[in-house]
């Protein structure tokens, strides 16, 4: 719920976006499934209150193929605008699931990079 609020905040301040922190998927303090309804009800009345459109990267980032797709349907449901994957952790074949999802379902998707400098670094 604070995390809701907090997101309401920074977009009914002037903020356009605002996005999950690629390592937030379901801890036990912040359930995917609570994180989502909160940030979309933030989302919408910060649209409604401001008149402008607005958008949240929500996480859909999961340790199966079936429930990051489950998350990603979820987030359509809500009438999200953007939903988040982290590939290297989803792999290649979960990116191109999500991302055929998202383009066939008008969803804008963010593939983010986390572990990305563990791979690449200079030594």
């Amino acid at each position: 719920k604070n995390y809701g609020r907090a997101v309401y905040e920074c977009l009914r301040g002037g903020l356009d976006f605002t996005k999950d922190d690629e390592n937030v998927n379901s801890q036990p303090f912040m359930r995917w499934r609570d994180r989502f309804l909160f940030v979309a009800e933030a989302l919408f009345k910060s649209q409604s209150e401001t008149g402008e459109i607005k958008g949240h990267y929500l996480n859909a980032t999961a340790g199966t193929c079936e429930e990051m797709m489950k998350r990603a349907v979820f987030a359509r449901e809500l009438g999200a605008p953007i939903v988040m994957h982290d590939y290297l952790t989803g792999g290649f074949t979960a990116n191109t699931s999500l991302a055929h999802y998202c383009r066939d379902n008008g969803l804008l998707l963010h593939i983010h990079r986390a572990m990305h400098a563990v791979i690449d670094r200079q030594r």
